[in-house]
């Protein structure tokens, strides 16, 4: 079941299916490790989202997040 980042809780662990937007935009995330197939983990959500990607942290806009979507991964872990 695909839905958007912005619709998981704390510490929730999903894999990215599918970024939208502008190609740059798109690209950049990209270059951040938001790519189909990456693990990321909701560090705080909200807007600002924060996730945890690749053992890094990165902050997203609400707005931004509804722009990537994901598949849950239950029970997942780095």
């Amino acid at each position: 079941m695909l839905m958007p980042l912005d619709m998981l809780r704390a510490g929730e662990w999903a894999e990215v299916e599918e970024v939208t937007g502008q190609p740059a935009w798109v690209g950049r995330l990209a270059e951040l490790g938001i790519r189909n197939g990456a693990r990321v983990q909701v560090v705080q959500p909200g807007s600002p989202c924060l996730l945890s990607v690749a053992g890094c942290k990165l902050c997203l806009r609400g707005g931004e997040c509804a722009q990537i979507l994901v598949r849950p991964v239950p029970g997942a872990s780095a």
